[in-house]
């Protein structure tokens, strides 16, 4: 222990009170000199005396070195203010710590963020191949032939009583239907075939819908007819069809839309496809029953 002043003695005897009856002496280890010189901010005061310190020491004995510690930080301000600087340079390194912590956090959070919006593009990207790549394939149309069953013109009136001509006729529509796509199947609808003499529609058939499979073929074949339509003089040539029936020609327009629609990747990519079609063909007499060729006679939009 160091020599205390007698200014140091008095002072301390003057504020502990008396003591008390004696104690069982316990011994504690007490910080090596680096280790105090440590905490007081790297350096002792310059004028304060070097301190030996025993290595074992009663209880009241340590007392007495503390309170000398305390009472030389009282006299050396400069003691004071840099364990107020250590202390706060502790905190503020924990506050750090925190602030780290959160944003380690939050970059974790920005990171799956990234991952999923990289995962929504990718597959984006991949949808608009595959419907490009759908895009490609258009199915294949082609109307082959029409044949005339028969057809027959008599007098009559319509539903408000007028009296006309009424036209009945019945005939059928061969085509073909062709899916080059390599993975995709397509489901076909159609509008409703109507067969005109200019703007009066004198027949029309409905296509029954289909599916057809990826790189296939199929011929189909559509009724197209008509009961006692009106025709109000609009067609002349058939006005004595009946006793001139092998000679009578006239030229009809078949009109229909074909729609065909494809799933390539369930109902999240599908692609739509639509041919108008138009055929010129001519209603003969002598031609009954027989197949007329529309291969040359169509044009598809």
């Amino acid at each position: 222990m160091h020599a205390k002043t007698d200014s140091e003695a008095t002072s301390l005897d003057a504020s502990w009170p008396p003591r008390s009856p004696r104690r069982p002496v316990y011994y504690v280890q007490s910080p090596s000199n680096h280790d105090v010189e440590q905490m007081s901010y790297g350096s002792s005061p310059t004028g304060s005396p070097a301190h030996h310190y025993s290595q074992c020491s009663p209880v009241h004995h340590s007392r007495e070195s503390s309170t000398s510690r305390f009472s030389a930080s009282l006299k050396n301000p400069g003691n004071l203010s840099a364990w107020k600087h250590v202390q706060l340079r502790h905190e503020g390194e924990d506050d750090d710590e925190e602030v780290d912590g959160h944003d380690d956090g939050g970059g974790k959070v920005r990171l799956y963020g990234c991952l999923v919006l990289m995962f929504f593009l990718l597959f984006m990207v991949f949808c608009l191949i595959l419907y490009g790549a759908g895009r490609a394939y258009k199915p294949e149309i082609s109307v082959e032939n029409m044949v005339f069953e028969y057809f027959y013109v008599q007098a009559g009136s319509d539903q408000s009583g007028v009296p006309t001509d009424m036209l009945s006729l019945n005939s059928t529509v061969k085509i073909s239907f062709t899916n080059p796509a390599t993975f995709f199947a397509v489901h076909v609808t159609a509008t409703p075939w109507e067969l005109s003499y200019f703007q009066l529609k004198v027949a029309s058939g409905q296509m029954n819908k289909f599916t057809q499979s990826r790189k296939s073929k199929r011929t189909l074949v559509t009724v197209v007819s008509g009961h006692q339509v009106p025709l109000y003089g609009g067609i002349p040539v058939l006005t004595d069809a009946f006793e001139h029936q092998n000679s009578v020609s006239v030229p009809l327009n078949l009109t229909f839309t074909m729609r065909s629609r494809a799933y390539i990747l369930g109902k999240l990519v599908k692609t739509k496809f639509y041919r108008r079609i138009r055929c010129s063909v001519a209603l003969r007499g002598d031609m009954l029953g027989k197949p007329l060729s529309l291969t040359n006679s169509c044009t598809y939009q």
